[in-house]
Formats: structure tokens, sequence, C-alpha cells
């Protein structure tokens, strides 16, 4: 499971400063996906940055008692002046994991041909967002995090591909999705939350939480 205790996080705007959480308590129970509903601008991204270990609480415990992974779609760990190739492996060798499994898998998930031994910064948008999927996927987490949605590309057979993966490994993990779009929820989520000023707000249903979500318009 992933536990918050008591932790509170804010920034200083320049102007005020801005309470992302304050004084939370939770608990992210494994076989529950749980999705955050939550406006832009109100630290959504903080909050599943903070389940990743990528950002700290500035009070409070974080407690992983489970393997969580990476944000779908972080770049931050990625170099963009090296090759996917060197960058997926040094990715591997991070998580203990065989470079040449994960590379190999990576390979012929992106199908982007010579483009996997460029830097990534020759990548097109599309092409980034398969390859931080393809890297996520090739490892086995008990709890998955995503901000904002699915990565979409325009390449369909890889969507196909990448598809049949994630429903596969969904099955049999966890899920935590933060969005300010209540439909992706619907489609992954069985438990759901509101961040609003500071405060999560947990129902045990979507409509209870959309209500409020809604509320605060």
């Amino acid at each position: 499971m992933l536990e918050f205790v008591n932790v509170s996080k804010s920034f200083w705007t320049g102007t005020r400063r801005k309470v992302i959480l304050e004084d939370a308590s939770f608990t992210v129970q494994l076989g529950m996906n749980l999705g955050i509903l939550a406006r832009n601008g109100t630290g959504k991204t903080t909050v599943i940055n903070m389940m990743a270990g990528l950002e700290k609480p500035d009070d409070g415990t974080i407690r992983r008692n489970c393997s969580v992974s990476f944000p779908l779609g972080f770049m931050g760990g990625l170099n963009t002046k090296h090759s996917a190739t060197e960058n997926v492996r040094y990715i591997a060798a991070l998580y203990s994991l065989d470079p040449d499994e994960v590379e190999a898998f990576c390979r012929w998930l992106c199908d982007v041909g010579e483009y996997f031994d460029m830097p990534l910064g020759t990548y097109s948008q599309g092409m980034r967002a398969r390859l931080s999927l393809a890297l996520m996927l090739a490892m086995n987490f008990d709890l998955y995090l995503v901000d904002e949605g699915m990565p979409s590309t325009t390449d369909i057979a890889f969507n196909k591909r990448a598809g049949a993966i994630m429903r596969e490994r969904f099955m049999h993990s966890t899920l935590v999705i933060v969005s300010h779009q209540a439909d992706i929820l619907s489609r992954f989520c069985n438990s759901a939350a509101v961040l609003r000023d500071g405060k999560l707000f947990f129902f045990d249903t979507l409509e209870e939480a959309k209500d409020l979500y809604d509320y605060a318009d």
C-alpha cells in the first residue's frame, strides 16, 4: 500500500503561499484503483510526484510498502542528448533490471527503427510518448501512477500493442490517476477523491466525487 501520514506541501509563488496539501492522511490500498479529480493549477502533478518520490513533502511521512512507478509520461529521468538505447539501459540499471531485456522490449514496442539509436532531442512529441509508455510497461510495478490520462499517439499499431499490454498489466496492479476530466477516471477507477483547497476529499463512487467537483465551479 501507499500511505500519506500528516503530509503538507506548499509553494511560495512570489506573492503568496500556495497550499497543495495540508496535513493530509490517507492510504491507497492495492487493488483499489483511485482517481483524483483536480482543477488545473491545484497541484495534482505535485501530489502524483510526491507519491512517486520525485518531490518531498514539507512535513509528514510518505510510506511506500509496494513498488511504485514513475508517473506515466514523466521524462525528467531521461537525457535528451542521449539515445533511447542509452536512456533505457540507464533506467533499467537504476531499477536493478536486465538492461538487455528492457532495451529489447522498448525497441519492439516503440518500433521507431534507427531513431532508437538517435538522441531523444531529435524525437517528435509522439515518439517521446511512445518511449515513455514503453519504458513504464517494460517494468512490473504494484502501483502505477498516471498524470492526466494516458499519453496518446497517432500510430495505430503501437496503440494496439501497448493497449493489450496495459490491459494485462493493470489487471494485476493498482492505478492512481489524477486528472481534471472525470470521463478519464470512469474508465479505470473504482474509487475517487477530489483535491480542493489543499484537502483531499474521498468518496466511494466517482459520481459522488463529481458532485463536489462540479459544485466547485
